[in-house]
């Protein structure tokens, strides 16, 4: 106690030397002011009202907030009428507090005190944030793999009015007119793999109008079969200024098949269905994220196919559905990439985001093939080169590690640890505002989201779900014309 009142006595004299600095009186400066010897009692008093609850003695607390209101009380009349307290008006005031940090005292409320029950404090807060972190992860998840009722509707309505109008059909075959497009190398080709309508919708949209030369524009989506019709449906019955669109579902590409795709052989091996579909396997030692049966979807790999799923292109730009375009994006197709396959935003920052992120390093194959300290980039807005990637036979590089990892030894998680891998040194780094991510999970700089060309709501909380990051919805939000009889019928609001 006689150390606490030391260090109350040094606070009170830096206290002091502010105070001058703000030409407060001499009354409050001197050594025997009455007001200065109530605001050290009250200071005092503050730290024994949290020791006392701490304590569960919330009647002491109690009276030691009340005789603290008191003392600020006749400070506060003081400095209202600018005349000094003088030693009359106090001393009740200081009398009663004495008694009550006397008893404090004889309570043992000690400095020592306070910080062993502290640190029990600390300690058990953390064990509880644990908990809440790990439950927060789980239903996180759960909610962002959740398909809301509304993108459902959309899905269904869409599907009904393609095999119910046969306008529609025929709008498709008037666009096919449109085909030379599609395998022109002087256009401005970009491919999505999607199975989400109203999210390829926003991609294609924000690209279209904010793009100074739409009618060049060529969009390539690739969805599933289960999406096929209710995206030929949306696409056949909305213009976008011009921009050529076609619509495939990888499920035609006969080429994609267990014996040359080396995640659809995995996906018949039952440990493998058993880790990502039933949950029962390892204990549940692996976070539920590296469980999710999306990083073995067809869609998400795609990506390492696009030569051969576009054999007449030379260059792409890649997006993923999760993104905003805001700038024209022409300027892409004419990057020197240098020689290299893949055009990327880098996005390691001091350690953070380089290889050892993402990748075992215990395992003889990684360390001996790639520096821990290489810097990450991310997918979602590429350039693609692809008269390099097949000279290179860069998805021959991707099967290669792709086949490795079987047993979930290299890497655990998505696609970026395997294009890590297979883009090792054949990736040029682009200018950062060409790709602003981190909207789907964490703040994010004003100023950078107003420069970026491309938004990734990347992470759980996407725009079009109830979790996603309410600051960043109209970013997206803009770009969605929820006026549509669809939509409103769907209830999308």
């Amino acid at each position: 106690m006689v150390r606490l009142n030391q260090d109350l006595q040094f606070l009170g004299y830096q206290h002091e030397r502010i105070m001058e600095g703000l030409n407060i009186t001499d009354e409050m400066l001197s050594p025997n002011s009455v007001t200065r010897q109530l605001n050290n009692q009250i200071s005092l008093a503050k730290a024994f009202v949290v020791i006392a609850k701490e304590s569960n003695n919330l009647q002491f607390a109690w009276e030691l907030s009340a005789q603290i209101r008191n003392s600020q009380a006749l400070l506060s009349n003081a400095a209202t009428r600018q005349t000094p307290l003088t030693v009359g008006e106090s001393e009740t005031a200081v009398h009663d507090m004495a008694l009550l940090l006397y008893q404090a005292q004889q309570l043992h409320y000690d400095s020592a005190t306070m910080i062993m029950r502290l640190k029990a404090k600390i300690q058990a807060l953390e064990e509880q944030m644990s908990s809440v972190s790990e439950k927060s992860s789980k239903y996180g998840q759960i909610a962002a793999e959740e398909v809301p009722k509304s993108l459902y509707c959309l899905g269904v309505q869409l599907t009904t009015e393609w095999f119910e109008n046969p306008n529609l059909q025929s709008k498709l075959q008037e666009r096919k007119q449109l085909g030379a497009k599609l395998k022109d190398n002087s256009m401005y080709h970009f491919c999505v793999f999607s199975d989400n309508i109203l999210a390829s919708s926003v991609v294609v949209n924000s690209t279209a109008l904010n793009s100074k030369h739409p009618d060049k524009v060529v969009f390539h989506l690739v969805t599933d079969e289960i999406n096929y019709a209710a995206m030929k449906a949306w696409f056949a019955t909305n213009s976008f200024r011009r921009v050529t669109v076609e619509v495939q579902k990888f499920e035609d590409l006969k080429w994609l098949n267990a014996s040359y795709v080396p995640v659809l052989k995995q996906l018949q091996d039952s440990e493998t269905q058993s880790y990502y579909f039933s949950g029962h396997n390892d204990d549940s030692r692996t976070p539920i994220k590296f469980r999710n049966p999306k990083y073995l979807s067809m869609l998400n790999h795609l990506r390492f196919y696009i030569p051969e799923v576009f054999p007449a292109l030379k260059k792409v730009v890649f997006l993923d559905d999760d993104i905003v375009v805001q700038k024209d994006l022409s300027r892409l197709f004419s990057i020197d990439l240098n020689g290299n396959v893949n055009g990327a935003v880098e996005t390691c920052m001091e350690t953070f985001h380089r290889y050892h992120k993402y990748l075992n390093y215990s395992h003889p194959l990684i360390r001996a093939h790639f520096d821990p300290d290489a810097c990450g980039w991310a997918f979602g807005m590429n350039v693609f080169d692809l008269v390099e990637w097949r000279k290179r036979n860069v998805t021959g590089i991707y099967h290669y590690w792709q086949e490795r990892n079987v047993d979930r030894t290299l890497w655990k998680l998505g696609t970026l640890p395997p294009g890590l891998l297979t883009f090792y040194g054949l990736t040029e780094a682009l200018d950062p505002s060409w790709h602003v991510l981190g909207l789907g999970y964490t703040n994010v700089g004003s100023q950078l989201i107003e420069k970026g060309a491309v938004l990734h709501f990347n992470g759980n909380s996407k725009p079009w779900l109830k979790i996603g990051i309410e600051k960043y919805k109209p970013l997206w939000e803009k770009y969605v014309d929820y006026s549509h009889p669809l939509l409103q019928q769907c209830n999308f609001h």
